[in-house]
């Protein structure tokens, strides 16, 4: 059973509309990503859900109560935004107390709750610091335990780690998951970085132009995308054309290789676009029915755990990736040299 529903959520500003017909559920204790480009309207449903803007149409249930028309202060919601939005006259406990404060909890209640939420993010010895005093990944942990505080229905959080750094961001998004686990509260996260949707997520929504393109588990929207703009956008993706042999194999690299979907509405014959992950190509064959596509070595790039490099194939680059093992040697530049790849890697993309 759903915790949230949004029901053909849809927002115009003026002449424009930024959210079209939007449908998704989210269970209980699930924490689910948007992921898309600026001003593909993954925010503005965020700000839908937590009410600081209006549906132009749809419903929105929370724990199976209608919300749509509720204002924000009554929706038992919590929200993290991207700039801290800390208060910087008030000290760490006194952040974290303010929301307990307004809703008029008794002091002693007030203390207990701010003790465990300084212990879930790890900062009661910090207490008494004020915001200037702490660094950004600790203000954005200050502003998560005043968001959980009040014990919301329901976490938002809007582009948390974007400010950060790159290490404190890895850091700070394993925390966030570990607490959200904890505490089994259901999580929606707005983010344009894919590894951060890929690598926290139950399930992953890509936006486009105000819609849902796919929805599904990181594992499916990344080996398996549904529509062009996610394959291009969510990881890597070098692409070739080919011929249509039948409804289910695609002639490609000298080969009738099959395909994972449906060809049917194409004449035999006709071209499609194919399309391979970086990593499903390799150096060595690893199976006997493994396809070779032969290039040239335009570059090689040592990236610490994995060697990237581009081939010239077929006229285009293509890039490939493989570990950094010992002993592992890349075709120096200019050398003509075979990938291989499996047919079940080859991705055969919607027109």
């Amino acid at each position: 059973m759903s915790f949230l529903h949004l029901d053909g959520i849809t927002k115009t500003f003026g002449t424009t509309t930024v959210v079209k017909g939007f449908d998704f559920s989210v269970g209980q204790g699930e924490f689910v990503s948007f992921l898309g480009p600026s001003g593909c309207g993954k925010t503005t449903v965020l700000r839908m859900i937590a009410g600081f803007e209006t549906a132009t149409s749809g419903r929105i249930r929370v724990d199976g109560e209608d919300v749509t028309a509720l204002p924000a202060n009554k929706r038992r919601i919590g929200m993290v935004f991207q700039a801290y939005a800390l208060f910087p006259n008030m000290t760490v406990r006194e952040n974290v107390a303010f929301g307990l404060r307004i809703a008029g909890l008794p002091a002693r209640e007030v203390e207990h709750r701010v003790d465990d939420m300084l212990a879930l993010i790890k900062l009661d010895h910090l207490g008494d610091r004020y915001p200037y005093q702490m660094s950004g990944g600790q203000q954005q942990r200050v502003a998560l335990a005043r968001a959980l505080a009040p014990r919301p229905k329901l976490l938002l959080l809007d582009e948390p780690l974007s400010a950060l750094d790159a290490k404190i961001r890895v850091a700070l998004r394993d925390d966030i998951r570990t607490i959200q686990r904890e505490l089994g509260i259901t999580t929606v996260f707005v983010t344009h970085d894919q590894e951060e949707a890929l690598s926290i997520s139950d399930r992953v929504v890509v936006m486009y132009e105000g819609r849902a393109d796919q929805i599904g588990t990181p594992a499916e929207i990344y080996n398996h995308p549904e529509t062009r703009f996610v394959a291009g956008f969510v990881g890597h993706l070098n692409t070739f054309e080919a011929a249509k042999a039948d409804d289910a194999h695609v002639a490609f690299a000298g080969r009738r290789l099959p395909t994972h979907r449906p060809l049917s509405g194409l004449q035999s014959g006709a071209p499609v676009t194919v399309a391979l992950r970086p990593e499903a190509l390799a150096l060595q064959r690893r199976s006997d029915t493994d396809v070779p596509i032969s290039g040239r070595v335009l570059d090689v790039s040592f990236l610490g755990s994995v060697i990237r490099a581009k081939v010239e194939v077929q006229g285009r680059p293509v890039s490939f990736d493989m570990f950094n093992q010992a002993g592992a040697v890349m075709p120096p530049v200019g050398q003509t040299t075979d990938l291989w790849f499996s047919g079940s890697d080859l991705l055969v993309l919607p027109e």
